[in-house]
């Protein structure tokens, strides 16, 4: 993914509610579940760590999350990142060519 691209999707995730949280269970199949049907439906997610309960760095669990769904890391700030995955069928989001 180029700075372009990365950058853009930047400017789409700021509108985004943010719909992924990691509590104090951590990275648990549930959560690799969930963004996963995220990732399907929006292509898009905004996800937080709550910094207190979770045992996880939001730049940790960020890169574990995107291993486990085949998406990318678009960015991390503070406790919040942004995941992106093309859909397969119909995508949503256009990326600018690089």
């Amino acid at each position: 993914m180029t700075s372009k691209q990365r950058a853009y999707l930047r400017s789409l995730a700021v509108e985004l509610d943010t719909i992924l949280y990691v509590g104090k269970g951590g990275l648990s199949p549930q959560v690799f579940r969930e963004a996963d049907e995220a990732l399907e439906k929006r292509e898009l997610i905004k996800g937080r760590v709550l910094p207190d309960t979770c045992p996880e760095t939001p730049r940790d669990a960020a890169e574990k999350i995107a291993q486990a769904t085949g998406s990318q890391v678009v960015q991390v700030i503070g406790t919040r990142f942004v995941l992106y995955r093309r859909r397969k069928d119909d995508p949503k989001i256009v990326l600018p060519r690089a």
